[in-house]
């Protein structure tokens, strides 16, 4: 019999195994026919910041340059994260930015990406006129916004980041605002099940990620809080921020073993990795390192290339883990000016692109690839979950393969 099978089995925990038999209209099996197989799309969630591709979605920005992005960014990631900081997505009150956020969300969606929208609650980056209400309006503020982008934007955003660095929240210190002060006088988990409560309220569909970057056991109380509280995320967000170096497989399996015991997806909602100089260890708060530049180095895109590959490969290894999502496809508007794109502001392609793509689209992808039934009408197919196209021909039909199609599957033309 035919075995189709993904290049690297070593993620054995993505895999999945079938028989295909190819049925004839007429019911018959059809037996030595040709066959073509491709996989079209993982199910586990590879995402990036869609930030940049925002204007080329809008058709404003239509240069060679962002074209190429796009093609780039479409090439190797099937989910994208859009920014709904309240401060910039509604700078002046009543006039919210939906129309260009739709449209990129739309730009997405037509492409085969799961759009997450990020976030609905944060303390940081509010917009001065929230500052400005008291306590009761900020709340009725941070209700009514949930449920006008949940509903808003249902169909075409369903994940969404809940709310955003909740542990600090009350505690937050270093920009006075408004929604630490309501966090402070409600506390923090009541925090969680306003934004968790006016969200599901508003699409009974969505799916709500509880987001964090700090990762101790003061996250693990707060999740076992809201466990308790009757208030079940979709998934639990980890962030993983790594200017000042990567923390190696060993945290990351630490990491995972820990927050993998509450039995609900792990998505590591934030990475980055940079391509030039190392921020200093001894910096607490990334956002306190700010420079005008930051170049990437050749040694430094070495050094990407090589734990990017480290960091992937251990985290989809790990069966708890549903996504990761990289926080910048090119180095042209980072997170404080940080070397951490996968693409250079020019528009070339790091190492550590074509090494991510490498395991994306080649050792964990199928196909194209040709060959035959057997005399019973059968392949064996073994590949990562996801959706994979069959051709035979000319005709093309499309299966889901994951852990629950079963020992065989029947394909009729």
């Amino acid at each position: 019999m035919w075995q189709v099978s993904v290049p690297d089995t070593s993620c054995s925990p993505r895999l999945a195994r079938t028989t295909v038999t190819l049925m004839g209209p007429n019911g018959s099996r059809l037996a030595d026919t040709p066959v073509r197989i491709e996989q079209v799309r993982h199910d586990f969630l590879f995402g990036n910041v869609g930030f940049d591709l925002i204007d080329h979605a809008a058709g404003t920005d239509v240069s060679a340059t962002s074209a190429q992005l796009a093609a780039d960014y479409l090439d190797l990631f099937n989910a994208a994260t859009l920014p709904f900081y309240l401060g910039r997505f509604e700078p002046r009150r009543g006039e919210p930015d939906t129309a260009r956020l739709a449209g990129a969300a739309r730009w997405f969606a037509q492409r085969g990406a799961t759009v997450k929208g990020h976030p609905l609650v944060w303390h940081t980056a509010q917009p001065a006129w929230l500052d400005a209400l008291p306590a009761d309006g900020v709340e009725q503020v941070l209700r009514a916004r949930i449920r006008r982008e949940v509903a808003g934007f249902a169909g075409t955003i369903d994940w969404w980041d809940a709310i955003n660095e909740v542990v600090i929240m009350p505690v937050f210190t270093a920009v006075p605002n408004a929604v630490t002060d309501l966090a402070r006088q409600k506390g923090r988990l009541a925090m969680v099940r306003l934004a968790f409560e006016e969200a599901r309220a508003a699409n009974p569909n969505v799916r709500l990620v509880l987001n964090d970057f700090d990762l101790s056991s003061a996250y693990e109380c707060l999740i076992e809080g809201v466990l308790e509280a009757g208030i079940v995320p979709d998934a639990i967000g980890l962030q993983t921020h790594m200017h000042q170096g990567f923390r190696g497989e060993d945290y990351l399996i630490d990491k995972v073993g820990k927050f993998a015991r509450y039995g609900i997806p792990l998505h590591f909602t934030e990475t980055s990795l940079v391509s030039g100089r190392l921020m200093p260890a001894h910096v607490v708060d990334l956002n306190d390192y700010r420079v005008t530049s930051w170049p990437s180095t050749p040694g430094g895109e070495a050094r990407q290339a090589d734990e990017i590959v480290r960091h992937y490969r251990t985290l989809v290894s790990q069966p708890s883990v549903a996504s990761i999502v990289y926080w910048g496809i090119t180095d042209a508007h980072t997170w404080l000016n940080a070397p951490i794109g996968l693409v250079r502001a020019d528009g070339s392609h790091k190492p550590a692109y074509d090494a991510l793509h490498g395991l994306i689209k080649g050792d964990w992808w199928v196909g194209p690839t040709d060959g035959a039934t057997d005399e019973a009408g059968r392949f064996e197919l073994t590949g990562f979950a996801g959706m994979y196209a069959v051709t035979v021909g000319g005709q093309r039909r499309f299966v889901h393969l994951d852990k629950t199609t079963g020992a065989s599957l029947t394909v009729t033309l």
